[in-house]
């Protein structure tokens, strides 16, 4: 099932953020969290998903995917909910990401992301819906 929707929601002074319970549950116990390669946010993914990350990445040699390998990995947390749902994000992936207190939540398919408030409506502010129409159009949607 796809991740969809957006959800607003605060950092507490722990940088701990609430992972609404229906994400919780498609998500399962525990997952991942990274930065997003081509974009200015966080990744959200499923052990699942993450296994099928790294099952790409692994089909290349490793002089061929070793920075890819390092940007990934080496700021990725592996979260476990609290019992009131919340993770806790470590200070170098909010810097990466520039959220410093408001976030939302929002459902991108096969993970979810973290973005910064005023980031995200910038990205919603500036999207080129014609282009998004002609892409759709080309996939035959």
């Amino acid at each position: 099932m796809p991740f969809v929707g957006e959800f607003s929601h605060t950092l507490d002074t722990k940088n701990r953020i609430f992972i609404p319970a229906k994400l919780r549950e498609e998500l399962g116990d525990h997952f991942y969290i990274t930065r997003k390669m081509n974009k200015t946010c966080l990744a959200v993914y499923s052990v699942a998903e993450m296994d099928h990350i790294c099952d790409q990445i692994n089909q290349f040699p490793d002089s061929e995917v070793s920075e890819i390998k390092e940007f990934l990995f080496s700021k990725t947390i592996y979260a476990t909910p609290d019992s009131n749902g919340r993770i806790v994000l470590p200070q170098n992936i909010l810097d990466y990401a520039k959220i410093e207190r408001n976030a939302v939540i929002i459902g991108a398919g096969n993970h979810l992301q973290i973005w910064a408030e005023h980031l995200w409506a910038e990205q919603e502010a500036q999207r080129d819906m014609a282009a998004i129409r002609t892409k759709l159009a080309s996939l035959g949607l």
